[in-house]
């Protein structure tokens, strides 16, 4: 399975990650394995996937970071963060 991340597929992992943690974050107890698991099925796997991607990385110039994979990461990022604000405000 060939799957290209893209700053849309960043913009749904962030979506998920924003909504899906502030509502899980109460239930989570005082057990640090159930904050590893959560953290990593809600927030690492989905980014890894749909911002990193799982294919090799192109080629830049010494020094030089890739600017697509800055540019989706700011993407997962931005999109996140105003959906955990988002369900803050609104009463779900």
């Amino acid at each position: 399975m060939k799957f290209s991340a893209t700053p849309v597929s960043a913009a749904l992992a962030g979506l998920f990650a924003g909504v899906v943690m502030p509502l899980l974050w109460p239930h989570l107890g005082d057990d640090s394995l159930t904050w590893v698991a959560a953290f990593l099925l809600v927030i690492a796997l989905p980014a890894h996937a749909c911002v990193v991607g799982f294919g090799r990385l192109p080629a830049t110039a010494a020094g030089k970071p890739d600017a697509a994979l800055v540019t989706r990461v700011g993407v997962w990022l931005l999109s996140a963060m105003l959906a955990a604000v988002l369900v803050r405000v609104l009463p779900i």
